[in-house]
């Protein structure tokens, strides 16, 4: 008799992104979110005879990028974080992702709209692409897991 297998399922929906504060929905069909850091976290350098050494990199900057659709209402928010910014330097705000289906979280405490969006309209419905710098994200408030099994 074979033996059941459980199977690791990812689930888009469960994927809980909050922009200083406000819970974020209204994304684009493919990827949505994307984190990246700015910097490598160690630099490589190999000497004449072989010898490798590295330097660590305490850059713990990096970029968000998020993609809903033009019809998103939570356009509006970002839209709204941005323009505080701009006018007043109010604009820094906690980014959170959590991955409810997996063990994927990540907290960046400050973040800022790097500029508006990109606008196009078109015969389609189009994306807007934000994009947020942050200060930091880092461990432990970085765990980059993966998806919980299901079944038996």
């Amino acid at each position: 008799m074979g033996e059941l297998m459980a199977v690791n399922t990812y689930d888009p929906k469960l994927v809980i992104l909050t922009v200083g504060g406000a819970p974020i929905s209204g994304y684009t069909d493919g990827t949505f979110i994307s984190v990246e850091r700015a910097s490598d976290t160690f630099t490589k350098v190999v000497g004449a005879d072989g010898n490798v050494s590295r330097a660590k990199s305490n850059d713990r900057s990096g970029t968000v990028k998020i993609t809903l659709k033009q019809t998103s209402p939570f356009n509006d928010i970002l839209s709204g974080i941005a323009s505080l910014d701009e006018m007043s330097n109010a604009g820094v705000v906690p980014i959170s992702i959590i991955d409810l289906s997996g063990s994927t979280i990540m907290f960046m405490p400050s973040a800022w709209v790097k500029k508006p969006p990109t606008v196009e309209f078109g015969k389609e419905i189009g994306n807007r692409e934000w994009v947020f710098d942050f200060d930091k994200c880092e461990f432990p408030t970085m765990v980059i897991g993966g998806n919980l099994p299901v079944g038996l």
